[in-house]
This record gives C-alpha cells, sequence and structure tokens, in this order.
C-alpha cells in the first residue's frame, strides 16, 4: 500500500498516520509494521527515488509516499450484524455499550463471529479507523468475556486517543459491582498488590503478594478501592470497587489475593452458586469529565437478571 502525503497530513507522525489511514490497522498493528520494517518512507514517488525504513516517531512532510507491507489476509474482526449489540449511549464521538455475559468483547480469531467488536463494526463502521489492532475496531477497554456492562468505544481516531490517555492516567470513574463473601470483609478498603501474567496458568493473573513473587515476575502496580453497598441473604455482601487503570483480571485477582474470591468465580476459587453460571461481576458505572474534543458523560448499568437474583433491588 502507498500513500502520498498530503498538505493536510504534513506534521503528523507516521505511525499515527498509518494507523488511520490503513483500514482495520490499529494503533499496535501500526506498532508492529514498524517494529518489523514494514512501513517505508521515500523523498517522492518519482522513479528511482530511494525509500528509507521508517520510524515510528518519524514525522512526514508533504510529497513524501509511505510504503506500508500490509497483510494480504488482515486477522481483523468480520462485520456481524447478527451478533447483539446493546448501545446506551451514542454521540458524535463515542459510544458506550452494555455487553451482555458469556460474549466475548473481541475474537480470537479472522472468521470469528459473535463478539461485541464483530456487532460494532457490522454497525458503526467508522469505528474501523481507531482501536488497539484490528480485531478490536473502536475499543478503548476490555471486559472479561463472562463480566457484564459497560465498555466504552470511539467512533474516529482523535477521541480513541483522548479516551485512552484519559483511562490510562485514571481520569474516566469505572465503577463495578460485584458479589462475594460477606464474613470478615471490610465496610471499604483498598487492595494495593501488584500483579503479573500468572507463570503456570496463562488464563490467571498472578497476585505477587509475597516479595520473592515481586521480584521474580516483575509484576504491574494494580490498586482496587472498595466499599460493601449491602449485605445479602446467604452470608453474601454486594461490593462496589472501582480500579481506574484496571489490569486484566484486577478485581478478580486482587479479592481472591485477600481471601473474597467472587461468587461463582471458579478459576479464582470462588465458590459455586447454582443462580449463576459465571463470576459475579458487572461493569455498572463509566463517567468522564469531558475535555474540549469530547464532552462529559455519564452512563449507568442495571445488574443483569442473573445477579440482580442474587442481589435484588431495594
Amino acid at each position: 500500500m502507498r500513500i502520498a502525503i498530503s498538505t493536510a497530513e504534513a506534521g503528523q507522525r507516521l505511525d499515527k498516520l498509518v494507523a488511520h489511514r490503513v483500514p482495520g490497522l490499529g494503533r499496535a498493528g501500526a506498532k508492529r509494521l514498524f517494529t518489523e520494517g514494514r512501513v517505508r518512507v521515500a523523498a517522492s514517488d518519482a522513479e528511482g527515488v530511494p525509500a528509507r525504513r521508517a520510524a515510528k516517531g518519524d514525522v512526514a512532510a508533504e510529497g513524501q509516499v509511505v510504503v506500508v507491507e500490509v497483510d494480504e489476509t488482515p486477522a481483523g474482526a468480520v462485520p456481524d450484524p447478527d451478533a447483539p449489540l446493546r448501545v446506551v449511549l451514542e454521540t458524535e464521538r463515542l459510544l458506550v455499550l452494555d455487553k451482555p455475559a458469556g460474549q466475548p468483547t473481541a475474537p480470537l480469531q479472522p472468521a470469528e463471529r459473535g463478539a461485541l467488536a464483530n456487532a460494532l463494526l457490522a454497525r458503526f463502521p467508522e469505528v474501523a479507523s481507531c482501536g488497539f489492532s484490528a480485531r478490536e475496531p473502536g475499543l478503548c477497554h476490555r471486559l472479561d468475556t463472562d463480566t457484564s456492562g459497560l465498555l466504552l468505544a470511539a467512533r474516529d481516531p482523535e477521541a480513541w486517543e483522548a479516551l485512552v490517555s484519559a483511562l490510562k492516567a485514571g481520569l474516566i470513574d469505572k465503577r463495578y459491582l460485584l458479589v462475594c463473601a460477606a464474613d470478615g470483609l471490610p465496610e471499604s478498603g483498598s487492595i494495593d498488590i501488584p500483579l503479573a501474567p500468572h507463570p503456570k496458568d496463562r488464563r490467571r493473573v498472578l497476585a505477587c503478594i509475597h516479595p520473592r513473587d515481586v521480584a521474580r515476575e516483575k509484576p504491574r502496580p494494580a490498586s482496587t478501592r472498595f466499599r460493601v453497598v449491602r449485605e445479602l441473604e446467604g452470608g453474601l455482601a454486594l461490593v462496589e470497587a472501582t480500579a481506574p487503570r484496571a489490569l486484566r483480571h484486577q478485581i478478580r485477582a486482587h479479592f481472591a489475593a485477600i481471601e473474597h474470591p467472587l461468587l461463582g468465580d471458579t478459576l479464582y476459587g470462588g465458590p459455586e452458586d447454582p443462580r449463576i453460571a459465571r463470576h459475579a461481576l458487572h461493569a455498572a458505572r463509566i463517567s468522564w469529565g469531558g475535555d474540549r474534543l469530547v464532552p462529559a458523560f455519564t452512563v449507568t448499568s442495571e445488574l443483569p437478571a442473573d445477579l440482580a437474583a442474587i442481589a435484588p433491588p431495594v
């Protein structure tokens, strides 16, 4: 693929430009192409002008031609209009989606269908212009397959960059509701245990409590704040948790680490319950104070039926 740099594109970083111009590539895909040396730049499109290997931090100049070696069959999400998609907020630049438990956020295989990303791409094809990869068009973050609730997506690269930066900075307020054992759980608290990929089980993450694990696994810092909303029948508690920079499985691993694994979360030692066929975690609220690019919003999601049966509204 050859990209001629226009006057309007001059001065942009090449990695951002390539991520925007190559359909379905995304920022992570662009980074991979630069790392593999599959992006080259020439001073002009004239015959015989040599092209040099480009670095992702290079700045585009008018008249340049960028040559990108793209995969013939990109491993991206395919549109699936039959996959479920519930949109709870739609603006010019962003979408807030309410994902049901059991639906993957993004597909694992190129031809896979049914994921939220497949449904999103079918209804809002413009999201292909941004995302971490072609498998995650427009998505600013992810939820585990069996976690229900709110997900944030952007409709253009500028909004995506702004929202992802805000998420990384902890400026977007994400709140979760969970069910766990009540006995011995403080009314409120903070769990500050670093997390790392589990060295023996790829399905899990490791809460690095022991200094030996910290030294060996090089974990990332992680903090989860919580408060008990109310106690439930059967010795359970409905708990609100916040994790501004949530890592993979952070809330699940943190509550397991303090010996209060989530109800139904058998991967982390949680008790089974016939009323629920998954871990009891729901992304219930997301809010953003806004900036010059993306206006403020606050969106909430009620507990789905399986969790509401355990924690009925009062």
